[in-house]
């Protein structure tokens, strides 16, 4: 099992990049190239569909970040993690955990997302 800690904070990197170059090669590094991202909201497939998904998500929600909370953990290629998505202020504007199936190299397969309705 890779380490669940880092993937997580790899992964949310990524949401967080602004730097449009930057968060492609962000998001090239941590999803495999026929990666899939689904949620209740948006999805998008291989590096340009989730790079273009983030890059919409960032444009909807400008100078937020994702932060991790609690602790990652995983088991056999699954890992999980539960994140906040905060406002320029500090507060808390959505919560969310995420599933994903890693590959054999690190590299998310397929992520499934669900949002927090509290």
């Amino acid at each position: 099992m890779h380490n669940p800690q880092a993937i997580a904070r790899h992964y949310l990197a990524a949401w967080n990049e602004r730097e449009p170059e930057a968060r492609r090669a962000r998001v090239a590094a941590v999803f495999a190239a026929d990666a899939s991202y689904i949620d209740p909201m948006m999805q998008g497939a291989g590096i340009d569909g989730i790079d273009a998904m983030i890059g919409a998500a960032q444009q909807h929600f400008p100078q937020h970040r994702f932060e991790l909370r609690g602790t990652p953990d995983g088991h056999n290629d699954v890992v999980r993690f539960a994140w906040t998505l905060q406002a320029p202020d500090g507060k808390a504007v959505a919560h969310g955990l995420d599933i994903a199936t890693v590959t054999l190299d690190g590299r998310l397969a397929d992520v499934t997302g669900f949002l927090d309705q509290s």
